[in-house]
């Protein structure tokens, strides 16, 4: 009988085509297990994914609280726990709270229509390289107000950092993302020197703090997790929710009524979602669904498989597109939950708006290809046609 580890490989072609299959029978049989590859416990069950996101006192973020290191590019609200993170995340929030996302949602809408026009006047093109990457980069710098970089070269350097996420199943990634982090500081430090218009940025930037040279650290380190992170997440989510739509062209159809439009797109993460998990260490011996976790141990919450538990979700193989609630993990869930939660949800409903009124139809013009990574599910290339 094969083990978990066996069945659960998220690097396989088989797993990237559609792992839900695997994890739907790995949750029935083994909703916590031991997987060699990553060196932790895996948990697949809504709720137990869910406790290890919102007890941070037990199940740490930060490697330094169980006796490891991370590197000083590295700290940022997202490695931090509270009360550690709590003033840098709270500057953050604040800040994204004042700024006009319904403004920057109806310039993504407008940037959107315009790429459309474009690309229905020529044949088949790549989604991911003609959508989801201008989109992405456009929303993240217009919400932070900076000049958005070129973008295929920053593509280029998302790609690298997004694949160094998989330093444990594949070492070889970890330097090259260590470069591609260094150069995406580079960028912000200039951002930060630069006089910058209205936006995030010159929110916190304002507001900052101070002159104490760690929290400054910490603040320069999460404009660039918040600029990368948000870019790839929502990279990655626009290609998987453009692929579901194009395999469901009735659904963009019902997502013209706007009161489907919200709870549709918050279903389209739930049901293929971007980022497929987050690692926490156990600070100290505790037991989680039935399995004793020792001190030191890793443990991983696979969010791919807690948003198709059928215990949390009525229906969880289908897509739902006025469910409500919604509890996914599509950006995790707690302390660390992503900040840019709006705006991603801003941009795909951007997105779905315009390809919903756009007078051609998008259609399927052959079959997508698979980043090849475990922690965020993304396409490569996704091709398709503007049909009138």
């Amino acid at each position: 009988m094969p083990s978990a580890t066996d069945l659960y490989d998220p690097l396989d072609a088989r797993v990237l085509r559609d792992p839900y299959p695997v994890l739907a029978e790995l949750r029935r049989t083994t909703p916590v297990f031991w997987h060699e590859g990553m060196g932790s416990w895996a948990l697949t069950r809504h709720a137990d994914c869910v406790r290890v996101l919102r007890d941070h006192a037990l199940f740490a973020r930060d490697p330094r609280r169980t006796g490891g290191t991370v590197p000083e590019p590295s700290l940022s609200v997202q490695t931090l726990d509270p009360p550690q993170q709590s003033r840098v995340r709270s500057l953050f929030m604040t800040a994204l709270r004042a700024q006009d996302l319904g403004a920057v949602e109806e310039r993504a809408r407008r940037l959107v229509t315009g790429r459309l026009d474009v690309l229905a006047a020529g044949g088949q093109f790549d989604v991911v390289a003609e959508l989801a990457v201008p989109l992405s980069v456009a929303v993240v710098a217009d919400l932070l107000g900076v000049e958005p970089p070129p973008y295929a070269e920053f593509a280029e350097v998302s790609d690298a950092i997004m694949r160094s996420m998989d330093g444990g199943l594949d070492p070889s990634l970890v330097e090259p993302g260590r470069i591609a982090r260094q150069r995406l500081s580079e960028l912000v430090d200039g951002w930060f020197a630069a006089s910058s218009r209205p936006g995030l940025l010159d929110h916190v930037r304002r507001a900052g703090p101070g002159a104490d040279p760690r929290a400054r650290l910490y603040v320069k380190n999460t404009a660039r997790v918040m600029f990368q992170g948000g870019y790839s997440t929502m990279a990655a989510a626009v290609g998987n929710a453009v692929a579901v739509l194009l395999d469901r062209p009735e659904a963009l159809e019902q997502m013209r009524d706007a009161a489907l439009l919200a709870t549709g797109v918050d279903e389209l993460v739930r049901f293929d979602g971007p980022v497929q998990g987050t690692t926490r260490v156990a600070v100290r011996a505790c037991r989680i669904g039935g399995v004793d976790v020792a001190a030191g141990q890793k443990v991983v919450a696979l969010f791919a498989a807690a948003n198709r538990d059928p215990d949390a979700f009525l229906g969880a193989d289908r897509l739902v597109l006025d469910r409500a609630p919604n509890p996914h993990l599509g950006y995790g869930w707690g302390p660390h939950s992503c900040i840019g939660t709006t705006v991603a949800q801003a941009g795909l409903r951007a997105l779905v708006a315009a390809l919903a009124s756009y007078p051609a139809q998008l259609v399927a013009a052959g079959e997508g290809v698979r980043r090849r990574t475990a922690t965020m599910r993304a396409y490569q290339t996704l091709p398709a046609r503007l049909h009138r």
